[in-house]
């Protein structure tokens, strides 16, 4: 009863709207929901980070299903990625229970290190087909890059996914689909988004159980924001198909930008 009677309307309305635009874009929750407790609810962000990123577990789980269903993910691209971001992701919440984070510092250092993860997520969204047809052009100019490396290549992803996604909760869709596009070019997309949230589930446990251990999980705003956001995501996904893409974007990327330059000058 105590949970059921500490459930904030408002969460769960925000909820159900990042759920739609979810749904409609593909973007991940991170990126929306992490900033708006922040900024609209006045979120600590640790506690930000850390509700949303059990969030993302429990949403992304039900992506991961459908995917192995389909055969649309690469399990050799998950382990590479999940063998440098769980420990990665463990090294940065074990510093993170060292710190005080309800210091101005601390408070100050995520703000900005959310704001910056969201000004490169709107970058993405604008330039990422630019950035991985310049990368693929180059390489089939070059020499050919050494399958060992592309692993290596992986790893590093892995690693620094690892971190900023821990930090942040943001990151482990715009970078990580972006990059493995690059690495990856003659993958099919659905095979690449598909591996990249397979490899988001752990990560996200992880990273939330982390949180969780070290107190900073509102329970109350998790099961607030998933009472909003589940069937958000199913009418976003319903409605995607009608959506222009190229309008949804630009204007997605403006308003992440815009969020963005809010929380590195307050």
């Amino acid at each position: 009863m105590d949970l059921l009677s500490s459930l904030n309307p408002l969460y769960s309305i925000s909820g159900l709207l990042v759920g739609i635009l979810v749904g409609i874009t593909g973007v991940g929750g991170g990126s929306l929901m992490t900033p708006l407790l922040v900024i609209l609810f006045n979120v600590h962000p640790a506690t930000a980070v850390g509700t949303d990123l059990l969030y993302a577990a429990i949403t992304k789980s039900a992506g991961t299903a459908v995917h192995s269903r389909n055969k649309t993910v690469n399990w050799n691209i998950v382990g590479a990625l999940a063998l440098g971001s769980i420990p990665a992701a463990v090294i940065t919440l074990y510093f993170m229970s060292g710190i005080d984070r309800k210091s101005i510092g601390a408070v100050s250092f995520l703000t900005n290190a959310l704001g910056w993860m969201l000004f490169l997520t709107a970058f993405l969204l604008l330039f990422r087909k630019q950035i991985v047809d310049w990368v693929a052009n180059y390489r089939r100019h070059h020499k050919p890059i050494e399958p060992r490396t592309i692993v290596i290549g992986t790893f590093v992803l892995g690693l620094l996914l690892g971190v900023l996604v821990t930090l942040t909760s943001v990151g482990a869709g715009a970078l990580g689909v972006t990059v493995l596009l690059m690495l990856y070019p003659r993958l099919e997309i659905r095979d690449v988004v598909g591996s990249d949230i397979v490899h988001a589930v752990p990560l996200t446990l992880v990273g939330g159980l982390g949180y969780w251990a070290i107190g900073e999980i509102d329970w109350a705003m998790l099961v607030s924001l998933l009472i909003g956001s589940i069937p958000g995501i199913i009418i976003g996904s319903q409605v995607a198909p009608k959506m222009p893409d190229r309008v949804i974007r630009p204007i997605l990327a403006c308003t992440l930008a815009l969020v963005a330059l809010k929380l590195v000058t307050s």
